[in-house]
C-alpha cells in the first residue's frame, strides 16, 4: 500500500484529506506539530529538520495541510526535497504561495502549492476555459459562496498574511501584484443559474492571482467574493450547521471573445481533499506535464482533472 504523509493531519482540512486517502486505497501517515493529537502517528516540528526527516521516511509523497503556511511550507518542502518525494499543500496564503514559487523554482521533485479550493480549483477552471488560447487579456474568478464559516487555521493564516502586507490588500494588474489600501468595490456578479446575480466584493484577492499568472499569459486576474461570505469571514464565525454551497465562475476574455467555465459543489474545506489527493495520485502515476514547482493548471491536464473530481464537483 502506498503511504502518503499528511502534515497537519488532525486539523479540519487534514481530517478530510486523511479520509480521502483511505477511500482511494492509500495509507495515510499522520503527522503534525502536536504529538498529543497524533497517537500512533509521526509528530514532527518545522523547527526540527531531523524530526521532519523521520516523519517522511519511507513515504511516497507529502500533503501539507498545516497553516499558517508561511511557517510550515518551506521547512516541509525542504524535507520533501531531502527525501526525494513530491510535495502538495493546500495553502491559500498569497505570500506563502509566492515564497514557494520563488524559493523552489529549481526543485528536484514536484512541488504544488495551493492545491485546494482557493488557488487550485480556479486555476484548473481558468486553464480549461483558455483551451487553445495562448494568452488572454483578463481572467475573472468569482466565488459564489452561500456563506463562509472559517476554521481556526484559516483565521490564523489570514492574520499572518495581513501582517506581512502591512494591512493592505493585493491586486494583480498590468502583469504585477500591487498593494492598495482603498476600499473593495461593491459590485454585482451574474453567476450561472440557479444562483443568478449576487452582490460581491470586487478585488477580494485570493491565491488565484498567484497560481494563474504563474503559467498563463494574462496581465490581469481579478477575484470576487459574495458579500454574504465575506461578511462571514470578517465576523470570524465558528463553523456550525450545514456546510456552504459554492459556485466558482471563471470568465476569460481575449480580443473581444469570452470563454466561461463554472464548478458547483458543497463545503470548500471538504472539496479540498479530492483536489489534493487527485494531485498526488496523478503525480505518483506519472500524469504530469512538467517538473519542479508548478500550479495545478500547469502541471495537469486541466479538463481531465476537473472531470475526475466528480461527484465532489459539478461542472458547467
Amino acid at each position: 500500500m502506498t503511504s502518503v504523509l499528511v502534515y497537519g493531519a488532525y486539523g479540519h482540512t487534514g481530517r478530510f484529506v486523511v479520509a480521502e486517502l483511505r477511500a482511494r486505497g492509500f495509507e495515510p501517515i499522520l503527522s503534525g506539530r502536536d504529538a498529543a493529537r497524533l497517537p500512533g502517528g509521526r509528530p514532527a516540528s518545522v523547527d526540527d529538520p531531523a524530526s521532519l526527516d523521520r516523519a517522511l521516511a519511507g513515504v511516497a509523497a507529502v500533503i501539507n495541510t498545516a497553516g499558517p503556511f508561511a511557517e510550515t511550507a518551506t521547512p516541509v518542502i525542504e524535507a520533501a526535497q531531502r527525501a526525494g518525494v513530491p510535495y502538495v499543500d493546500v495553502a491559500a496564503e498569497l505570500e506563502a504561495n509566492l515564497d514557494t514559487f520563488a524559493r523552489f523554482a529549481d526543485a528536484d521533485t514536484v512541488v504544488v502549492p495551493a492545491m485546494a479550493f482557493y488557488g487550485g480549483l480556479g486555476d484548473l477552471l481558468a486553464t480549461a476555459a483558455m483551451g487553445d488560447w495562448t494568452g488572454a487579456d483578463e481572467i475573472h474568478v468569482a466565488y459564489g459562496l452561500s456563506g463562509w464559516h472559517p476554521t481556526a487555521g484559516t483565521l490564523a493564516a489570514g492574520r499572518v498574511s495581513r501582517t506581512r502586507r502591512g494591512g493592505k490588500r493585493i491586486r494583480f494588474a498590468d502583469g504585477r501584484l500591487e498593494h492598495h489600501d482603498d476600499a473593495l468595490p461593491k459590485l454585482s456578479w451574474p453567476f450561472p443559474e440557479p444562483l443568478g446575480a449576487q452582490p460581491v466584493l470586487g478585488e477580494f484577492t485570493m491565491a488565484d492571482v498567484v497560481t494563474i499568472p504563474s503559467h498563463l499569459k494574462v496581465p490581469s486576474v481579478t477575484t470576487y467574493m459574495t458579500s454574504v461570505a465575506a461578511e462571514g469571514l470578517s465576523a470570524a464565525q465558528k463553523r456550525a450547521g450545514s456546510p456552504e454551497t459554492f459556485v466558482v465562475d471563471v470568465v476569460v476574455r481575449s480580443d473581444g471573445e469570452v470563454r466561461r467555465m463554472a464548478a458547483r459543489g458543497q463545503d470548500i474545506y471538504a472539496v479540498t481533499a479530492p483536489l489534493a489527493v487527485e494531485a498526488v495520485e496523478r503525480i505518483l502515476t506519472g500524469r504530469t506535464r512538467t517538473k519542479g514547482v508548478a500550479s495545478a493548471g500547469e502541471l495537469f491536464d486541466a479538463p481531465d482533472f476537473l472531470r475526475a473530481l466528480a461527484p465532489h464537483v459539478t461542472l458547467g
